[in-house]
């Protein structure tokens, strides 16, 4: 599978009503956005991926990310082919190992060795009677060896809650072949404070999780950037202004290397459907 353009991730396409988030992602493939990418924190997974394949008929349906202590690799295979049979080769299957903090809430010590866990998941699904094509497959890489994972035994990576500049250098690390396929967050305002009060919050539950924190760190942001959330941080790594704003970082990330960007925009209630600046953000990016 190949994928480019920009595309839109939605917390609200995987858990809002399933008859909104279905028109909604029928008019985000109509303007013209490639990819509609959901996550996955709990709850049936591919019901949504199955909704959003049936309101579309060309964007590709990306799961970002699918937890991997959440589903076993055997129903994963058997609910990819059952898709793909219905509706074509257009679901594009994330893959990733969470957070300690998350896993580990419900059944502490289960979350230990993430790459060797990626890599047994990765076997698993291999082994099934009918695999996940490996180029059906990215997964959410931030270091080193996983981004190498993700070169060696998927189609690429897809690295959240990064900047520009780690979008260059996981670049460098895949090499040529691997999808890159950042997301991007993005507050529709050129109001600093507006922007602030509703992305700071949002940006430091992140910045709890060692994962993304680390990352943070390794690119450059010190402790007090991260326990702060200095504007310095918050400015690299959530894009705000207006729609020329937006789409001049969504193509920094391309010419940094990506293939493809999906843009996740932010407002002031998490669970509205941010319909409008989706449409406004579509001649600007599309």
């Amino acid at each position: 599978m190949q994928l480019a353009g920009v595309g839109v991730w939605s917390s609200q396409l995987r858990y809002g009503d399933a008859v909104e988030s279905a028109e909604a992602a029928a008019e985000l493939e109509d303007l013209g956005y490639t990819a509609l990418w959901i996550p996955d924190v709990g709850g049936p997974l591919f019901d949504a991926v199955e909704n959003l394949l049936g309101a579309t008929s060309k964007a590709v349906i990306a799961t970002g990310i699918l937890n991997l202590w959440m589903h076993e690799p055997v129903d994963v295979a058997a609910k990819y082919q059952s898709l793909v049979s219905a509706h074509g080769e257009r679901l594009l299957l994330g893959i990733g190992v969470s957070h300690a903090p998350l896993i580990d809430a419900g059944d502490p010590g289960r979350y230990k060795k993430p790459l060797a866990a990626t890599k047994a998941y990765l076997e698993a699904l291999d082994a099934t009677e009918q695999p996940v094509p490996v180029d059906a497959r990215v997964l959410a890489a931030l270091g080193p060896k996983m981004l190498h994972l993700s070169a060696t035994r998927a189609n690429g990576s897809h690295p959240y809650l990064v900047t520009p500049d780690f979008t260059a250098r996981a670049r460098e690390s895949l090499g040529t072949g691997p999808l890159l396929l950042p997301e991007q967050t993005a507050i529709l305002t050129t109001d600093a404070d507006h922007a602030r009060s509703i992305g700071t919050e949002w940006l430091r539950n992140y910045l709890g999780l060692p994962n993304y924190a680390n990352n943070l760190l390794r690119s450059g942001f010190t402790e007090d950037d991260l326990t702060s959330v200095s504007d310095r941080l918050f400015d690299a790594i959530i894009a705000w202004g207006d729609e020329a704003a937006i789409a001049a970082r969504v193509q920094e990330h391309l010419a940094a290397g990506a293939d493809h960007v999906c843009v996740q925009v932010l407002d002031t209630d998490p669970k509205v459907y941010p319909r409008e600046q989706w449409r406004r953000l579509a001649p600007a990016l599309l």
